[in-house]
């Protein structure tokens, strides 16, 4: 048997660029390479430079302390995440600027100043207090789209408790692991949650969490969903229950910001392992909002007048850094939604953004590619000439959903930041910054300003094509996994001595460009080369008929891994076996005859995670004919039987 190869195959070639425009440029946070050269020159103080833009109780007295794998930010500093993302606006002139705007699924709105906001987080703090939550208390939070799931973050870190966001999609089994794991004394949640019409009924699902929790003792209710129905119902328990609009009525609208050790607890957040249970990834203070402050401000040219919107939920990461911290920080106007794309119809994204006049437009590929799949005419109906720069972020685009969103979202006028990062890396680690570099479609760019990332092979050594690494600690860096030290240590830094890790596969090219290939457990070998999905997929997606592919690769007596490909088809087109092997043609001469597809499932969805992401080993699973591995975090574990189903019936 030959050895397994020790990089990448980098298969496709994009040379396409893109330019933000002369006028972009000239009124740009970031308008030339200086920034790069600061951080190359001394890059912790570059780090500690932005960490002087926030309110410190204290300064800090070592920047760094690094005990491989271990890092401390900011060491003897004292600070507090709420104050800065709130009080110091007010003493900066903001007091009556938006701060929140947020969209209910049914059309209702709601505004909040800074100092709106300042005053319903205190009353929210203060009512926690009343309740005995305390500073190093863990608090889990359970919420829809809506902006007390912002409020109750902001109050948490307010008086030093760490919160833990649970997504309101998750089941009841899901949100009991995550707080028997933290042993969080209060939860706070929703009579329930809109969801395309329906309700989603949160408290319900939390009550049969709380039958095998034994650590909470206070749960605070947000009444969202309205009256009760037969369907429907939200039972309160005497003594542990209290409803959140009852709880701050009498709360007063002044409570004085705990003062934080630097690396005091902020919030640990759950992210889903390979196997077993899900890791707690912790996240301190002072380094977490140093580097969010920062890449929210250079990656996005935040200016004062933006409308920004970053169409994540809270429960992920993103919403954590890059809806509430982030932006909040820098003083922003944010824009929160409740609802799906696509309800009442595909055209909602649009009508919010011509609606509120939305600046600065982040969300996923999985959503773009979506969007292309229902075509431009919903696009065009609303007038987007509000957007001024779009940004992409939770896993790898494809070139061709690159160049659709520029052209029909962005009409051509508006950069794109596509940007890589980690729930364990808590802030955004590569992208552009879009007046200061080309962009180019399935490229992230490169690594932001006071980050280090390499590619290495399996035995370290520097390669063109391989695992993207990081060599030097980061502000916003994950601490470890709650709990569990030996977890974190094997899980990202076993590979090489001292260097993180994350887990995907890149390429750089000759400008100093990298493109993330994918999960590396993701990656084929097939014939003897080692192909990353993404470059596939991209490969499908580029024919014309194709909205959205995945690939996994299947055993095969002689190449040792098959090559099979699952696809949706934009609309108006149908399936046929001509199709199919034109779609097969194709991606052998866009990269090559060892990169065709052996078999190609038309389907009308994939099985993906309530985040988005495609979940791969299930398809895998499926294409090698095996039982199906957990699904409980799929958004619709249907779609996965029905894809099996399918998928046999074509083998036969």
């Amino acid at each position: 048997m030959n050895a397994k190869p020790n990089n990448l195959d980098a298969l496709l070639d994009e040379k396409r660029q893109f330019g933000a425009s002369a006028e972009f440029r000239k009124k740009a946070v970031v308008r030339d390479r200086g920034i790069y050269d600061k951080a190359k020159d001394d890059r912790l103080n570059f780090w500690e430079s932005w960490a002087e833009t926030l309110k410190w109780n204290e300064k800090w007295h070592t920047v760094l302390e690094w005990t491989p794998p271990y890092a401390k930010w900011f060491l003897g500093g004292r600070i507090n995440v709420s104050e800065n993302c709130l009080d110091r606006h007010l003493d900066e002139g903001r007091c009556d600027k938006t701060a929140l705007i947020w969209e209910g699924e049914n059309g209702e709105s709601r505004h909040y100043s800074y100092q709106d906001l300042l005053e319903e987080v205190s009353r929210l703090a203060n009512s926690l207090k009343s309740l005995g939550v305390k500073k190093g208390d863990r608090v889990a939070i359970y919420l829809p789209m809506i902006p007390e799931a912002a409020i109750a973050m902001l109050a948490c870190a307010r008086i030093g408790a760490v919160h833990s966001v649970v997504f309101g999609g998750f089941s009841p089994q899901s949100l009991a692991d995550r707080i028997n794991d933290l042993r969080a004394t209060c939860l706070i949640t929703a009579d329930g949650g809109y969801r395309r019409g329906g309700v989603v009924p949160l408290k319900i699902n939390a009550d049969k969490a709380l039958e095998s929790c034994v650590t909470i003792e206070k749960v605070v209710v947000v009444a969202r969903a309205g009256q009760p129905t037969k369907e429907f119902s939200a039972e309160m328990q005497n003594g542990r229950d209290h409803w959140y609009h009852e709880l701050i009525r009498g709360a007063e609208s002044n409570c004085s910001p705990e003062v934080m050790d630097s690396e005091d607890l902020l919030f640990v957040l759950y992210t889903s392992g390979t196997t077993g249970k899900p890791k707690g990834i912790v996240h301190t203070t002072g380094g977490y909002l140093t580097q969010v402050v920062a890449t929210t401000k250079c990656v996005f040219d935040l200016q004062e007048d933006d409308v920004y919107w970053c169409t994540a939920d809270v429960g992920w990461i993103t919403g954590h850094s890059y809806i509430v911290y982030g932006p909040l920080a820098n003083g922003a106007t944010v824009l929160m939604y409740e609802g799906a794309p696509d309800w009442p119809d595909k055209g909602r994204f649009w009508e919010i953004c011509q609606k509120y006049n939305v600046s600065i437009f982040y969300t996923a590929p999985t959503a773009i590619r979506a969007f292309m799949k229902w075509g431009k005419e919903w696009v065009q109906k609303y007038d987007l000439s509000s957007l001024r720069l779009l940004g992409t972020v939770g896993e790898p685009i494809n070139p061709e959903a690159w160049v659709w969103y520029h052209e029909v979202i962005g009409e051509e006028r508006c950069p794109i930041v596509d940007t890589w990062w980690q729930t364990e890396t808590g802030a955004i680690m590569i992208s552009t910054l879009p007046a200061v570099s080309q962009t180019r479609p399935g490229s992230a760019g490169e690594a932001f300003p006071g980050i280090c990332t390499t590619l290495l092979d399996e035995d370290g050594e520097s390669v063109k094509a391989g695992f993207l690494a990081i060599t030097e600690p980061w502000p916003s860096m994950l601490r470890t996994i709650y709990g569990d030290d030996e977890r974190y240590e094997d899980t990202y830094w076993s590979k090489w001595n001292g260097i993180y890790f994350p887990g995907d596969g890149a390429k750089i090219d000759e400008d100093g460009f990298l493109s993330i290939l994918g999960r590396v457990d993701d990656v084929l070998n097939t014939a003897g080369h080692r192909i990353g999905t993404m470059e596939v997929e991209s490969a499908l997606v580029d024919h014309p008929s194709v909205a959205e592919a995945a690939v996994v690769g299947k055993f095969h007596e002689v190449k040792g891994e098959a090559i099979a490909a699952f696809v949706i088809l934009k609309e108006k087109w149908d399936a046929s076996d001509e199709l199919v092997m034109d779609i097969r043609n194709h991606v052998a001469e866009k990269i090559g005859a060892i990169a065709r597809p052996d078999s190609i499932v038309i389907t009308a969805d994939l099985p993906k995670t309530r985040s988005g992401k495609i979940m791969r080993r299930l398809l895998k699973d499926v294409a090698e004919g095996k039982a199906l591995g957990d699904t409980t975090t799929l958004a619709d574990p249907s779609v996965v039987q029905g894809l099996k189903k399918q998928y046999l019936s074509e083998q036969q």
